[in-house]
């Protein structure tokens, strides 16, 4: 069929639907909902013969629904309506939630039932956008898939609706923490329900803050509300009965302006920031039963296998996120082991690059300069590693640098549902990270040409058919860091792992003689050079209209574009199975580098 997505943006869940219908054989257009477009001209265009909506934050027009059918995803049970629906579910820690896929109709989430799939409530110590991303997200395309399906046949009934429960919007009002009489687990849930988007407005030293991100911390106590300690760049401030950090912040804007980036919480505070300790994370950090802290960085290991975590916000990496990675990459390489793993965590691996950083800074052009050039040298010190494999294992998206990041490794570990955008012509650039030699390694210089220049996500399925992924595991968002340490594990003890060493060690010499990463290096960084400080270059005003949220005058043309669907996808592997090089809980294929 030819389907028609409609949404407010394309969002991550936008983006996996897009590229999961593809691979089941649709082809796929996108429609963004804007305010000064006409939608109901777009639909007549595009002719789709179904519409869905992932991600919808205004009414379908009667025009619209009422000539085609219009699947709206909602991130609820059946029953549930209301536009916080997942906020409210993470601030009630409801066990079980679920997404109902149903027909606009003239109410708001009170249309015909297509689909509706179970999932598990949030995880108690996890954020709102990681089970949007993670469980949520599963249940989502899975319930998007069994609804197109349905549609399909011509002879599936969607099943009315007989009550539900309209809930309106929370409001900064409903979301105020008052630290004088908070605990520490309702001020996380409270921060938790807002981590993306819209945050927890609140004052702060003088100044009307919106507060991103909360993580526990059971060492350091103080006077309710006072700030206690700084450590990689957030904030840690004090409850009644313990402290959180909190590692990002946005400045209020009064209505009409754009929206301020969020930034690292000491960076957003600058000389307002009075002096605080930089508390230093303890080795353990999220390992074991212990006093609960925080770090964006761990490292662990085990049975000969050295496990490198990272989790950054949004996933976007400044020139300091990039330099205590390095150095931490650089400390891990020092460990006798033979097998490194790069991430592992259940959410975003890394989208390159902190746009946000860089449009705060004084110099943007220099600021954009300096954090590709760490981001550069992270990615030389992981192809330069011939001692140890490298695995980067992806349990959250990836796109742009970041996704090149991994590819970088030896191997390229995947949870089926992550999608990965490897290009970067969207936001102007040409991109780095040794992009122009790790990309035609693996999949050749045509269909490096081509996913560059399409600019479109890949599903898991679809980047392992490509070349870009070497393994594929299949399941749930928690349990994704386990099942890659147990994988490593068994890679770190196996026999062929030395030879397999040796011979990557031989490649990368003889790839080396033929051409030197500096030049690689050297080409793609003058690309970038010359639009960094060309003040006129697209780059710089992507770049202000990507931090401030400025929605685009109309859906981009990559977008709008029909793509075809991709054939000879092969069906899903059962849950909790494991695909990729070699037999499935056997050996590893030790002729794969």
């Amino acid at each position: 069929m030819h389907v028609l997505l409609v949404a407010s943006a394309f969002n991550s869940l936008t983006q996996r639907v897009h590229a999961e219908l593809r691979d089941h054989g649709h082809s796929v257009a996108v429609e963004l909902a804007l305010p000064a477009a006409d939608l109901a001209a777009s639909v007549r265009r595009h002719r789709p013969e179904l519409i869905v909506a992932p991600m919808l934050t205004s009414a379908v027009p009667e025009e619209v629904w009422s000539t085609h059918t219009c699947l709206i995803v909602h991130p609820g049970p059946v029953g549930d309506r209301g536009p916080s629906s997942l906020d409210r579910a993470v601030l009630d820690a409801v066990p079980r939630w679920g997404v109902t896929v149903l027909q606009a109709n003239a109410e708001m989430d009170a249309g015909d039932v297509w689909a509706s799939v179970e999932c598990p409530g949030p995880d108690p110590g996890g954020s709102k956008s990681a089970w949007y991303r993670g469980e949520v997200a599963d249940a989502a395309l899975e319930a998007v898939l069994l609804a197109v399906d349905r549609f399909a046949s011509g002879t599936y009934v969607p099943e009315p609706q007989t009550e539900g429960l309209a809930r309106p919007l929370l409001r900064q009002e409903h979301r105020r923490i008052d630290w004088q009489r908070d605990g520490t687990e309702h001020v996380l849930r409270t921060l938790r329900a807002a981590d993306s988007r819209p945050g927890v407005r609140d004052e702060l030293l003088g100044g009307t803050w919106y507060l991103h991100g909360g993580h526990p911390e059971d060492r350091l106590r103080g006077r309710p509300g006072d700030l206690l300690a700084t450590r990689a760049g957030a904030i840690c401030r004090a409850t009644v009965d313990g402290a959180v950090w909190i590692p990002e912040l946005r400045a209020h804007r009064a209505p009409g302006q754009p929206a301020a980036p969020k930034l690292p919480a000491v960076l957003a505070l600058g000389a307002q920031l009075p002096v605080l300790p930089e508390q230093p994370a303890p080795g353990d950090t999220g390992r074991g039963p212990g006093p609960r802290t925080w770090s964006d960085i761990g490292y662990h290991e085990d049975r000969g296998a050295g496990f490198l975590s990272f989790s950054f916000p949004g996933g976007a990496m400044s020139t300091a996120h990039c330099r205590r990675l390095l150095d931490a990459y650089r400390a891990a390489c020092a460990r006798p082991t033979s097998v490194l793993v790069l991430g592992g965590g259940r959410d975003f691996f890394s989208n390159g690059i902190h746009l946000g950083v860089i449009d705060a800074a004084a110099d943007p052009a220099g600021e954009s300069w300096a954090n590709i050039n760490a981001m550069d040298d992270l990615v030389e010190a992981v192809l330069t590693t011939t001692d140890r494999l490298v695995i980067s294992a992806l349990g959250g998206n990836a796109a742009a640098g970041g996704a090149v990041l991994a590819l970088a490794a030896d191997e390229v570990w995947c949870r089926s549902g992550v999608v990965l955008n490897p290009h970067y012509g969207l936001m102007g650039l040409y991109g780095s990270e040794f992009w122009t030699y790790t990309l035609p390694r693996r999949i050749g210089p045509a269909a490096t040409e081509r996913l560059t220049a399409d600019a479109l996500p890949l599903s898991t399925g679809a980047a392992r058919r490509l070349g870009l992924v070497d393994r594929t595991i299949e399941c749930a968002p928690g349990e994704f860091a386990d099942r890659a340490s147990a994988l490593a594990a068994r890679l770190a003890g196996h026999p062929a792992t030395a030879s397999r060493i040796a011979t990557k060690k031989a490649r990368r010499e003889l790839d080396e003689a033929r051409r030197p990463l500096a030049s690689y290096r050297a080409a793609e960084l003058e690309r970038m050079r010359q639009t960094f400080f060309d003040p006129q270059a697209p780059y710089h005003a992507l770049r202000r209209a990507f931090v401030g949220k400025v929605r685009p005058g109309a859906t981009p043309p990559h977008l709008a574009r029909a793509v075809p669907a991709r054939h000879g996808a092969p069906p899903s592997a059962r849950p909790g199975r494991v695909t990729g090089p070699g037999v499935p809980d056997a050996a590893p294929d030790p002729g794969r580098c």
